[in-house]
């Protein structure tokens, strides 16, 4: 006759370790799994650990295999390590010949640009039929009378050692002896009369 003490305690212990029992009662089997694997390392510690045996050939055997696992898991890595240093060396390499043609490149074209120099197809002074001359380097036409022109603007050219600035903003050109007042208005420094800008 069975007791209902007996009963009820072999469905906890079989509710403990049944793999299809709940979660929370399924811990005990996966601490277990837990140690197991714990006692079963991988690589040159797992082979040194499994080292000993009792002797036999079946221990022999067995311990021959773990140790062949723990050779491949080694090979495995050693193969992966020097996979990834290869790899890395051959970005750098690609990327220091990219960097050198780079510099070649601009180097090539920095010389390139030193060897054709922009060249004026222009005479340096251009001489007009009716005595008025160009100068094509400094860009100054220059009239009979003497009277110099900016080619690339077409305004009156005062050569710039002859000018001296005033403090109100008035310059005196000492080549031509002429005073321009802040306003615009020109004295001749000479006669001290008012040059008239209308013709």
């Amino acid at each position: 006759m069975t007791s209902v003490i007996g009963s009820a305690s072999s469905d906890y212990y079989s509710a403990l370790f049944s793999a299809n029992s709940s979660s929370n009662s399924n811990w005990l089997a996966d601490a277990f799994t837990a140690i197991q694997n714990e006692n079963n390392q991988g690589g040159l510690l797992g082979m040194l650990q499994n080292a000993g045996g009792d002797g036999s050939i079946d221990s022999f055997l067995n311990q021959s295999s773990f140790n062949a696992n723990a050779f491949a898991s080694i090979s495995q890595s050693s193969v992966t390590s020097a996979g990834t240093l290869y790899a890395q060396i051959a970005s750098q390499n690609l990327q220091e010949a990219n960097a050198k043609k780079l510099q070649d490149s601009l180097d090539a074209a920095a010389a390139a640009q030193q060897m054709v120099q922009p060249k004026s197809m222009l005479d340096p002074i251009v001489y007009l039929s009716n005595g008025t001359t160009i100068d094509t380097v400094n860009n100054i036409l220059t009239m009979q009378d003497g009277t110099q022109y900016d080619t690339t603007t077409g305004a009156k050219y005062t050569d710039p050692a002859s000018i001296i600035q005033m403090a109100n903003g008035a310059y005196l050109d000492t080549k031509n002896n002429i005073l321009t007042l802040t306003d615009g208005t020109r004295i001749d420094t000479v006669t001290g009369l008012k040059i008239s800008t209308t013709a």
